[in-house]
């Protein structure tokens, strides 16, 4: 790969031959984040978990709020990057520069904000309650299912991934005649998907690549993806069928993401009262034990002495924190250039830290699990996901098996039409596909509402 050919304004459903955006203030990068940011599945974010339940007295990050904060540090990460990259290959012409210098931000900063558009309600349980709901399927259902479904299409529903939701999410089009979905850029699109690989090769952490941790993309989209990659130059990895390199813009996407949530989880934490102020403290300070300057732990601390209130020196912390990792982060990129341009950087950035950080990362991964993913709260909620989202499941996929049954008739017409059921057979697939569509795009609430009423725990109003 190289940098002159990984960025490109074609958009998914373009025609070969169309001419690129000549608008000088809106340029298709920037319409790419104008369109996430008012795009229906974007908005409902807003009602989905991030990882403690909503809503409640206390602000704590819903999916919403988590990704806009993710584009934030995406935009930094890209801007550092881009300027970098435009200043080492200055002579490489006006388009090349201009593009590194000025949109590479914007690229990742639209990336980032669609990032979790593909996760489906009450937080990853949501994915595990979809998988599991099919990998436990049995008798008539599942022989009907597994008779008409490839393996690989099978993968998709059994090994459910957001990530690989996402990407269908922005680019399919579902119900409508026009296509490409929200015909977003293709280097915007390649810099979401982190595991670039079809589900039957996915979910395999035994080949040592990062492609191969989950999956990127599902049956239904191998072709779009495809395309992408041949425009883009991205290669496939050798010995494999439907196994990709990463594109490099990924790892700055993943880089935002990662820095947000080991940090921000935490601040939740603390203003609900979970985790104190003096263990956030000597969870993140020793991080700046040895920097200077501005980030040199004496002038955190003399800065943190000068705030009364525990809220924002939490506040502080973060921000200078983040501030850090953007910079330290960036530095890494540039110094794996060879390895990103060939595909063979297999670990995400921040495991490129030096031993002192990644020993410090790990302490606040072992301390979240331990105190915070597992606290009583948010095990209620991911229970309660279980419960929610495979009893809809359960209701719509038997309706979509057996659509002639009277109650499977009435079931159906409460599926949107942008999600089109075929009820034949051969369209089982795409069928089921639009019954996950829908159900993963819901939010908690709506979720939680609609199950109560199908189920009869309670009865809907005549409005």
């Amino acid at each position: 790969m190289n940098w002159q050919s990984l960025y490109s304004a074609k958009r998914t459903g373009d025609k070969e031959k169309k001419d690129a955006n000549p608008d000088p203030v809106r340029t298709s990068f920037l319409r790419d984040y104008d369109r996430i940011i008012f795009a229906s599945p974007f908005r409902r974010l807003q009602n989905k978990t991030q990882v403690f339940p909503l809503p409640g007295a206390v602000f704590v990050h819903n999916r919403l709020t988590h990704s806009l904060e993710v584009a934030s540090v995406g935009r930094s990460l890209g801007k550092t990057v881009g300027d970098a990259i435009a200043k080492k290959y200055n002579h490489e012409g006006e388009d090349f520069v201009d593009f590194y210098r000025h949109e590479l931000q914007s690229v990742i900063a639209a990336a980032c904000l669609a990032h979790d558009i593909g996760n489906p309600p009450f937080g990853h349980s949501g994915e595990d309650a979809i998988r599991h709901f099919f990998q436990q399927l049995n008798g008539e259902e599942k022989t009907r299912i597994k008779d008409a479904l490839t393996e690989n299409q099978l993968r998709d529903f059994e090994c459910f991934e957001g990530n690989a939701n996402a990407y269908r999410t922005l680019t399919h089009s579902f119900n409508e005649n026009i296509e490409g979905g929200y015909k977003l850029t293709y280097a915007t699109l390649a810099a979401i998907v982190k595991y670039p690989c079809s589900s039957s090769e996915g979910f395999d952490k035994k080949t040592g690549l990062i492609a191969t941790k989950k999956s990127g993309f599902f049956d239904s989209e191998i072709a779009t993806f495809e395309k992408m990659a041949t425009s883009l130059g991205i290669p496939k990895k050798e010995g494999y069928k439907m196994v990709y390199v990463r594109h490099p813009f990924v790892y700055l996407t993943e880089a935002a993401d990662d820095i947000c949530y080991r940090v921000i989880d935490l601040e939740d934490a603390h203003r609900l009262k979970i985790v104190s102020l003096e263990t956030f403290m000597d969870l993140f300070l020793p991080f700046f034990d040895e920097e200077e300057g501005y980030n040199s732990k004496d002038y955190v601390l003399k800065t943190l002495n000068n705030i009364n209130d525990d809220n924002q020196k939490v506040q502080f912390i973060r921000a200078r924190w983040i501030g850090l990792m953007v910079h330290k982060l960036s530095e890494i990129f540039m110094a794996n250039e060879v390895l990103l341009l060939s595909g063979d950087l297999e670990k995400d950035l921040l495991n490129c830290l030096d031993y002192k950080d990644q020993e410090l990362i790990k302490r606040i991964n072992e301390f979240s699990v331990k105190h915070v993913y597992n606290y009583r709260s948010v095990l209620e909620i991911e229970i309660a996901g279980y419960n929610v989202i495979g009893g809809l499941l359960k209701e719509f996929v038997h309706a979509v098996l057996y659509p002639k049954l009277s109650r499977s008739e009435k079931l159906l017409l409460l599926i949107p039409t942008q999600y089109l059921i075929m009820g034949k057979q051969e369209n089982l697939y795409s069928d089921i596909q639009s019954v996950v569509d829908f159900i993963s795009g819901m939010t908690d609430l709506y979720a939680i509402d609609l199950y109560r009423k199908i189920t009869g725990i309670s009865i809907p109003e005549i409005k």
